[in-house]
Protein backbone atom coordinates (compact mmCIF):
# COMPACT_ATOMS: atom_id res chain seq x y z
CA UNK A 1 0.00 0.00 0.00
CA UNK A 2 2.90 2.54 0.64
CA UNK A 3 4.19 1.51 -2.70
CA UNK A 4 0.96 2.31 -4.19
CA UNK A 5 0.86 6.03 -2.26
CA UNK A 6 4.57 6.70 -3.21
CA UNK A 7 3.93 6.29 -7.22
CA UNK A 8 0.78 8.45 -7.32
CA UNK A 9 2.24 10.95 -5.69
CA UNK A 10 5.40 10.53 -7.56
CA UNK A 11 3.12 10.83 -10.73
CA UNK A 12 1.63 13.90 -9.94
CA UNK A 13 5.10 15.38 -8.84
CA UNK A 14 6.16 14.86 -12.11
CA UNK A 15 3.20 16.58 -13.71
CA UNK A 16 4.63 19.72 -11.46
CA UNK A 17 8.51 19.33 -13.15
CA UNK A 18 6.41 18.77 -16.02
CA UNK A 19 4.47 22.61 -15.46
CA UNK A 20 8.16 23.81 -14.09
CA UNK A 21 9.64 23.52 -17.14
CA UNK A 22 6.85 24.94 -19.34
CA UNK A 23 7.63 28.07 -16.73
CA UNK A 24 10.95 28.21 -16.73
CA UNK A 25 11.03 28.19 -20.68
CA UNK A 26 8.37 30.99 -20.48
CA UNK A 27 10.28 33.40 -17.74
CA UNK A 28 13.34 32.82 -20.44
CA UNK A 29 11.13 34.10 -23.27
CA UNK A 30 10.09 36.91 -20.78
CA UNK A 31 13.33 37.60 -20.17
CA UNK A 32 14.30 37.91 -23.86
CA UNK A 33 11.62 39.89 -24.30
CA UNK A 34 12.64 42.27 -21.85
CA UNK A 35 15.93 42.64 -22.84
CA UNK A 36 15.18 43.16 -26.74
CA UNK A 37 12.52 45.56 -25.62
CA UNK A 38 15.39 47.64 -23.51
CA UNK A 39 18.29 47.64 -25.83
CA UNK A 40 16.94 47.38 -28.74
CA UNK A 41 13.72 49.52 -28.73
CA UNK A 42 14.66 51.58 -25.66
CA UNK A 43 11.37 50.53 -24.19
CA UNK A 44 10.67 48.98 -20.55
CA UNK A 45 7.70 47.46 -18.91
CA UNK A 46 7.35 46.85 -15.28
CA UNK A 47 4.87 43.94 -15.29
CA UNK A 48 7.24 42.10 -17.48
CA UNK A 49 10.18 42.69 -15.15
CA UNK A 50 7.91 41.99 -12.15
CA UNK A 51 6.64 38.53 -14.00
CA UNK A 52 9.93 37.60 -14.31
CA UNK A 53 10.84 37.36 -10.18
CA UNK A 54 7.17 35.99 -10.28
CA UNK A 55 7.96 32.66 -12.51
CA UNK A 56 11.56 33.09 -11.02
CA UNK A 57 9.91 32.09 -7.57
CA UNK A 58 7.15 29.63 -8.60
CA UNK A 59 10.33 28.12 -10.25
CA UNK A 60 12.35 27.68 -6.77
CA UNK A 61 9.47 27.31 -4.66
CA UNK A 62 8.14 24.16 -6.46
CA UNK A 63 11.12 23.26 -7.25
CA UNK A 64 12.17 22.13 -3.80
CA UNK A 65 9.53 19.36 -3.96
CA UNK A 66 10.80 18.21 -6.53
CA UNK A 67 14.08 17.84 -5.65
CA UNK A 68 13.53 16.25 -2.98
CA UNK A 69 11.38 13.36 -4.98
CA UNK A 70 14.10 13.35 -7.17
CA UNK A 71 16.33 12.78 -4.30
CA UNK A 72 18.82 15.78 -5.77
CA UNK A 73 18.65 17.94 -2.40
CA UNK A 74 21.43 19.29 -0.96
CA UNK A 75 22.74 17.16 1.81
CA UNK A 76 26.65 16.13 3.37
CA UNK A 77 27.17 13.35 0.62
CA UNK A 78 30.83 12.77 1.99
CA UNK A 79 29.53 11.60 5.42
CA UNK A 80 25.74 10.06 4.11
CA UNK A 81 27.60 7.91 1.14
CA UNK A 82 29.75 5.70 3.90
CA UNK A 83 26.87 4.33 5.17
CA UNK A 84 24.68 1.10 4.72
CA UNK A 85 21.66 1.59 2.53
CA UNK A 86 19.21 1.17 5.88
CA UNK A 87 21.35 3.81 7.63
CA UNK A 88 20.56 5.98 5.35
CA UNK A 89 16.85 5.07 5.07
CA UNK A 90 16.99 5.98 9.02
CA UNK A 91 18.81 9.26 8.67
CA UNK A 92 16.55 10.38 6.03
CA UNK A 93 13.12 9.37 8.09
CA UNK A 94 14.86 11.25 10.92
CA UNK A 95 15.79 14.28 9.27
CA UNK A 96 12.49 14.77 7.40
CA UNK A 97 10.40 13.84 10.70
CA UNK A 98 12.58 16.41 13.36
CA UNK A 99 13.75 19.59 10.60
CA UNK A 100 12.56 19.29 7.07
CA UNK A 101 8.15 18.38 8.45
CA UNK A 102 8.11 20.84 11.42
CA UNK A 103 10.14 23.66 8.70
CA UNK A 104 7.36 23.96 7.00
CA UNK A 105 5.03 23.76 9.30
CA UNK A 106 6.33 26.76 10.49
CA UNK A 107 6.69 28.34 6.76
CA UNK A 108 3.12 27.02 6.12
CA UNK A 109 1.83 28.67 9.38
CA UNK A 110 4.31 32.27 8.30
CA UNK A 111 3.16 32.69 5.05
CA UNK A 112 -0.61 32.08 5.67
CA UNK A 113 -0.80 35.27 7.34
CA UNK A 114 1.50 36.87 4.88
CA UNK A 115 -0.88 35.96 1.95
CA UNK A 116 -4.36 36.58 3.83
CA UNK A 117 -2.55 40.08 5.20
CA UNK A 118 -2.13 41.05 1.42
CA UNK A 119 -5.42 39.40 -0.04
CA UNK A 120 -7.60 41.56 2.33
CA UNK A 121 -5.87 44.62 1.36
CA UNK A 122 -6.24 43.81 -2.58
CA UNK A 123 -2.27 43.93 -2.62
CA UNK A 124 -0.71 45.54 -6.11
CA UNK A 125 2.74 46.58 -7.43
CA UNK A 126 3.74 49.67 -5.63
CA UNK A 127 5.43 50.65 -9.48
CA UNK A 128 3.10 52.72 -11.81
CA UNK A 129 2.41 49.93 -14.41
CA UNK A 130 3.26 46.56 -12.05
CA UNK A 131 1.12 43.62 -11.79
CA UNK A 132 -2.16 43.36 -10.07
CA UNK A 133 -2.94 40.59 -7.67
CA UNK A 134 0.33 40.56 -5.84
CA UNK A 135 -1.51 38.50 -3.18
CA UNK A 136 -1.59 35.60 -6.19
CA UNK A 137 2.37 34.98 -6.03
CA UNK A 138 2.30 35.40 -2.19
CA UNK A 139 -0.13 32.66 -2.11
CA UNK A 140 2.40 30.27 -3.64
CA UNK A 141 4.48 30.38 -0.72
CA UNK A 142 2.16 28.34 1.75
CA UNK A 143 0.95 26.44 -0.79
CA UNK A 144 4.66 25.55 -1.94
CA UNK A 145 5.27 24.30 1.43
CA UNK A 146 2.26 22.17 1.58
CA UNK A 147 3.38 20.49 -1.33
CA UNK A 148 7.00 20.39 0.40
CA UNK A 149 5.40 18.78 3.79
CA UNK A 150 3.12 16.06 1.81
CA UNK A 151 6.36 15.44 -0.60
CA UNK A 152 8.42 14.83 2.93
CA UNK A 153 5.76 12.10 3.84
CA UNK A 154 5.86 10.33 0.61
CA UNK A 155 10.18 10.60 1.14
CA UNK A 156 9.71 8.98 4.46
CA UNK A 157 7.24 6.51 3.11
CA UNK A 158 9.95 6.00 0.55
CA UNK A 159 12.51 5.77 2.96
CA UNK A 160 10.60 3.20 5.11
CA UNK A 161 9.92 0.70 1.79
CA UNK A 162 14.08 0.87 0.96
CA UNK A 163 14.96 0.23 4.67
CA UNK A 164 11.89 -2.83 4.50
CA UNK A 165 14.27 -3.35 1.15
CA UNK A 166 10.69 -3.21 -0.44
CA UNK A 167 12.97 -0.52 -3.19
CA UNK A 168 15.90 0.56 -4.12
CA UNK A 169 17.19 4.01 -3.39
CA UNK A 170 17.25 6.65 -5.50
CA UNK A 171 21.16 7.61 -6.31
CA UNK A 172 22.63 10.70 -7.94
CA UNK A 173 25.65 11.07 -9.49
CA UNK A 174 28.08 14.38 -9.04
CA UNK A 175 26.69 15.74 -12.22
CA UNK A 176 23.19 15.18 -10.72
CA UNK A 177 22.17 12.40 -13.10
CA UNK A 178 19.73 9.60 -11.40
CA UNK A 179 21.28 6.10 -11.85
Amino acid sequence: MLIKIEKKFNKFMDFIGNILIVMLLLMILNVFYDVVMRYAFHDSSIAMQELEWHFFSIIILFGTSYSLKENAHVRVDFLYDKFSTKTQAIINIVGTIFFLLPFTLLIIYGSYTFFMDSYSIGETSGDPGGLKYLWAIKAMIPISFILLFIEGIVYIIQNINIYRELEKPKKVDPQGALS
